[in-house]
């Protein structure tokens, strides 16, 4: 603050309104950091640079591990604090989730099409489909489920034209 104020205000003023030494001060002004905080502002360069290589998927724990791997000296608390102070979150891996188990014995229908979606004329091939759209609020999500799907592609056009008709539409909680 009094560095700040330097060219408004004199040093020795401002000392005496904030009650302290102007030796006091200058001391203070050119005193070097404490090793301690100079080997933090080493340990957050290194920090930075694990949580970067690990896409801000890592925190203090597996930080640790790997600083320590390094061959660098530190504890997880130590590296906690600093991820902390500086704002470093670890993001959660979104986990895969397998939507299709066709390793089973029950009867599966056959694939008439193909995956050949031209027609001659609309309204002669239907498709379906599930899907589930998650919502971040309440761990809920989306439910559609798509009973026909009309692909307007005739002889000669370039374009598809789909109408979708929706069957269920429900919000359900997981």
């Amino acid at each position: 603050m009094i560095q700040q104020s330097s060219n408004d205000f004199s040093i020795s003023m401002m000392c005496i309104l904030l009650r302290i030494s102007t030796s006091g001060y200058y001391a203070w002004r050119d005193r070097l950091p404490a090793v301690r905080a100079q080997q933090n502002a080493v340990l957050t360069q290194t920090i930075k640079v694990a949580f970067d290589e690990e896409r801000a998927r890592a925190g203090a724990l597996r930080i640790t591990k790997r600083l320590k791997a390094a061959g660098v000296q530190v504890g997880r608390h130590r590296v906690a604090r600093i991820m902390r102070f500086h704002g470093w979150r670890a993001k959660a891996a979104r986990k895969f989730k397998a939507t299709t188990h066709s390793n089973h014995d029950l009867p599966v229908a056959p694939n008439l099409l193909q995956q050949d979606f031209t027609t001659l004329h609309p309204n002669e091939k239907y498709v379906s489909d599930i899907t589930y759209i998650p919502i971040t609020r309440q761990n809920a999500f989306l439910h559609f489920e798509v009973l026909s799907t009309r692909w307007g592609l005739q002889r000669g056009e370039s374009r598809i034209d789909p109408l979708v008709t929706v069957h269920k539409f429900t919000l359900c909680r997981s």
